[in-house]
């Protein structure tokens, strides 16, 4: 009984976990236009600008336009772009990413010293405050 119920789930969930992945990536034999210019109105108080980008809608490229979104904390903005690989175009989808809290340049995961103040997390009674030891 423990089988067939496990065998149910998983052949229940395999028609998803596909359409999951080929949905994931874009690739096209035409190049897509060089970027437009846009005017990017003035800056809003906790949001952040995300460019526009050309997207493929199946038979040709439409143009998506920048706009301000909210801030997340803790994340930085990551803008779609295509990247050309063996003469064919592939569309690498935009985001939020795990940030940089610190803003040293390394990556939180595997930052030692999430707050910057010197002290690495393992002998810091406080990570998270750059302020206290």
């Amino acid at each position: 009984m423990k089988k067939l119920l496990i065998a149910t789930l998983l052949a229940a969930a395999l028609p998803f976990a596909s359409s999951a992945a080929s949905a994931a990536v874009i690739v096209v034999r035409e190049a897509p236009p060089p970027p437009r210019h846009e005017h990017v109105p003035a800056a809003r108080h906790g949001y952040v600008w995300t460019p526009g980008y050309w997207q493929w809608t199946g038979h040709r490229y439409s143009w998506h336009r920048g706009a301000y979104v909210r801030a997340r904390p803790g994340q930085h903005w990551n803008a779609p772009a295509w990247h050309e690989r063996d003469g064919r175009w592939a569309f690498e989808r935009g985001g939020w990413r795990a940030g940089d809290r610190d803003r040293d340049g390394v990556p939180n995961r595997y930052d030692r010293d999430r707050d910057g103040d010197g002290v690495p997390n393992r002998h810091d009674d406080r990570p998270n405050n750059a302020r206290r030891h």
